[in-house]
């Protein structure tokens, strides 16, 4: 629903005090301009601002009154009150002054007031702080970022000369690097684009990107060129992930997949598959730190959250990639930290059940008894995969992948590598580049994980089995041990 249209609804029904979080300002003024001009009779409308002071916009043009008082500035509203019209009176920016207690009084009355006269007071800003006595008297609406078809609009207002503005698929990859930036920022982009390669390409629409998500410090856009030819193994997670996310844009919200959760030793490839997904997929990856978002401020958490949650739901299509998530949420449960890990959780949980953005989360954890049993129940995920210690197989074809990216010698003997990990092979092959070593020297100063953390290995194995899919073969994760028993349970001639 466009902005124009809720302020048109919520005006009828006589709301009075609206709160706008935008922060294309501009924009947003033509948007309310535009929908007094075509009320019959016409609304009044005025705007304010600490720099120009109050702006008594008429139809033909603006006439500026003066006036840098914003006590004065919501006083004026009554000024503009006819017998049978409706006032308009836009204050720019007005959180800045709200933390006085006249002008949080006068705001309060002048609501309550406008419900007689019709003078609706509009506050428009980036961001919602409402004090606690106005919170009951405003209503909080959204400027809703640019759509896919008004991107189109300003990309084609940019790209005026014929070859400028790529078409198909092309165009298509424009839009999605576009998704998610204001008005200001995708011209910006577009017309760097057109000076830095004579067109519009995606690239510097990303760079701007990244610098934006830099800047608000809550999420890292990853861009990688590493896609699943630069993981070995894996076999089944590949295939279900890029299965599910082929041709989402055309399903249903309802119908899109949800995302993975994946347990397993560390050093497996967790973290890397997460990132090759984004390439092979061809969307942009977002890493989310909940760690990070916590804040010293009471409620910044719980805000920090939402908002990273909000930027991800913008960017979509994407991949949401949350690291060692159990050692994020480590706290639900406890009082030690206030309550602010449950209410991070909570917050989450609801993001995971409600959005209908094409965002998929990739949550990867080490030990899953440390999260909540509610985190991984069905359709919270499309899967809960275990990566186990590579076979043969897979970890031959990790040393061919390692040896060519260091450039080693292909032909030379390879260490004995039983229960080593994807990135104990990576160690070994990078240190005998560095250290002008063959594999086997190499070898020696790498000590595997199935060794110095054998009983905890053992035991995430012993948990997974029967409980999580395997990433590497299809269907459900079993054991070596457990298989063994299996069999030599079915081979007890008591039990025919």
């Amino acid at each position: 629903m466009s902005l124009a249209t809720q302020l048109q609804e919520h005006i009828a029904a006589a709301f009075s005090g609206l709160w706008i979080e935008s922060h294309e300002h501009s924009d947003a003024l033509t948007e309310i301009r535009q929908m007094c001009e075509q009320q019959q009779p016409a609304w009044h409308m005025a705007t304010w601002d600490i720099e120009s002071g109050l702006v008594i916009a008429a139809q033909s043009s603006p006439t500026e009154s003066g006036g840098q008082d914003p006590l004065a500035a919501i006083r004026s509203i009554n000024g503009l009150a006819t017998p049978d019209g409706t006032a308009i009176l836009v204050l720019q920016n007005f959180h800045r002054f709200l933390q006085s207690a006249e002008i949080v009084q006068a705001l309060a009355r002048q609501i309550v007031a406008g419900k007689q006269n019709r003078t609706i007071l509009v506050i428009l800003a980036p961001i919602v702080q409402i004090p606690v006595e106005l919170e009951k008297l405003f209503v909080v609406m959204e400027h809703e970022l640019p759509s896919r078809e008004q991107l189109r609009s300003i990309a084609q207002e940019v790209a005026t000369e014929e070859g400028e503005l790529p078409s198909g698929a092309g165009l298509d990859r424009v839009l999605d690097a576009a998704v998610g930036l204001t008005r200001h920022e995708a011209e910006n982009a577009f017309s760097l684009s057109l000076v830095r390669h004579g067109r519009i390409e995606p690239q510097p629409l990303w760079e701007l990107k990244s610098q934006q998500l830099k800047k608000s410090g809550l999420l890292q856009l990853h861009r990688s060129e590493q896609d699943f030819q630069s993981l070995g193994g894996l076999q089944a997670l590949k295939a279900f992930c890029k299965r599910s996310l082929l041709h989402t844009s055309q399903r249903q919200p309802h119908k899109r997949p949800r995302g993975v959760l994946l347990l397993g030793v560390p050093g497996t490839g967790k973290s890397a598959f997460a990132k090759a997904l984004g390439h092979e997929t061809g969307r942009p990856t977002l890493t989310l730190d909940i760690g990070a978002l916590m804040g010293s401020l009471v409620g910044q958490s719980e805000s920090n959250i939402r908002q990273a949650l909000k930027i991800a739901d913008a960017m979509s299509p994407c991949i949401l990639f949350a690291d060692e998530i159990e050692k994020s949420l480590s706290g639900v449960g406890s009082s030690g930290d206030s309550g602010v890990s449950a209410r991070l959780f909570g917050s989450l949980l609801t993001w995971m059940n409600d959005h209908t953005s094409d965002v998929y989360l990739v949550a990867t954890c080490n030990d899953i008894s440390r999260l909540p049993p509610e985190f991984s129940r069905a359709e919270r995920f499309d899967g809960v995969f275990f990566l186990n210690l590579p076979g043969e197989e897979e970890r031959q074809a990790i040393w061919r992948l390692y040896l060519h990216q260091f450039d080693l010698d292909a032909r030379q003997r390879l260490p004995p590598d039983e229960g080593w990990t994807g990135a104990e092979i990576r160690a070994c092959c990078r240190l005998a580049s560095i250290l002008d070593l063959p594999l086997i020297q190499a070898a020696q100063n790498v000590v595997p994980v199935a060794v110095t953390a054998a009983e905890s290995v053992s035991k995430l194995r012993a948990w997974a089995s029967g409980r999580c899919l395997s990433a590497d073969q299809p269907g459900i994760y079993r054991c070596a041990a457990e298989t063994k028993a299996r069999r030599k349970v079915s081979r007890d001639p008591s039990q025919n």
